[in-house]
């Protein structure tokens, strides 16, 4: 970041005192330029026995299934976050019922958080973002063609926990060594 986001001067990189990382900071106002992780909001949606999958219209990953996601936008809760995507992607409208899965991706900084909700009514359609929305069975789910890891372990996690009944909230870490998953 060259520039200053509160007075417009030029920045310089250094370590603030008390940080331990280097920032931007302005030379004028010394105001220090933050960059942090973008919250991605999104919802597994519900109806009957199936899942709620869109298919991307746009980049990245053009033309793959999703679950309704995207960036968080300010003055906005999560779950309205949430909401508001499902309504943009898929023209549906949802109940939220819980956190259901939270995942770091700290390679690209990013962090997806996904309500598991109830589709009302079983009603939707295709947003500006969207080619094509579709309910799908567990059987009928188009593993091979998941545009994100997050979406196909929040299935993965939503079709083992409907066996039991028991939907506790699922916190994970992609995208590292460890997991191999992108």
């Amino acid at each position: 970041m060259k520039f200053c986001n509160s007075c417009g001067h030029e920045t310089t990189e250094k370590i603030p005192l008390g940080d331990h990382q280097v920032r931007c900071v302005c030379t004028h106002c010394s105001t220090i330029q933050y960059v942090n992780p973008k919250v991605i909001c999104g919802a597994l949606a519900l109806w009957e026995d199936k899942v709620l999958l869109c298919r991307r219209a746009i980049e990245p990953r053009y033309g793959l299934w999703t679950l309704p996601a995207g960036y968080m936008e300010l003055f906005e809760t999560m779950e309205q976050g949430a909401a508001r995507e499902t309504r943009e992607e898929a023209e549906a409208e949802v109940n939220i019922e819980q956190l259901y899965c939270m995942y770091n991706i700290p390679r690209i900084g990013q962090i997806y958080v996904l309500f598991k909700a109830e589709l009302i009514e079983g009603q939707f359609g295709a947003g500006e973002e969207t080619i094509e929305s579709r309910l799908f069975a567990e059987d009928e789910i188009p593993w091979n063609e998941l545009a994100f890891p997050s979406v196909e372990r929040t299935l993965r996690h939503y079709f083992e926990d409907r066996k039991t009944g028991s939907f506790s909230m699922h916190l994970e870490t992609l995208g590292t060594r460890l997991d191999h998953t992108g």
